[in-house]
């Protein structure tokens, strides 16, 4: 039986920001995204080039992202945002 290894989730302090001013149906949403989707497997993202290089995207909604990066060797997700899209 192979075990899947989940990644610990850290949120920056612009990502709980970001948090507390999602609606609550996003919130569930980001909930959900990050324990089954991002926890899993954190390449399920998009890679990000230019200024983001190094950094992963999730689309939360129409106009809202998730963007992270991975520190593989310590099964870590760092969440930099989690509202705007990239940079905005």
């Amino acid at each position: 039986m192979i075990k899947k290894t989940h990644y610990a989730i850290k949120f920056s302090k612009q990502a709980e920001k970001d948090l507390q001013k999602l609606d609550p149906h996003l919130k569930k949403k980001l909930h959900d995204i990050l324990k089954k989707i991002i926890a899993v497997n954190p390449y399920e993202g998009k890679k990000l080039i230019g200024e983001l290089l190094g950094n992963y995207s999730y689309r939360l909604s129409f106009k809202d992202r998730i963007v992270y990066d991975i520190i593989e060797n310590k099964k870590i997700i760092n969440l930099k945002r989690v509202r705007t899209h990239y940079g905005d």
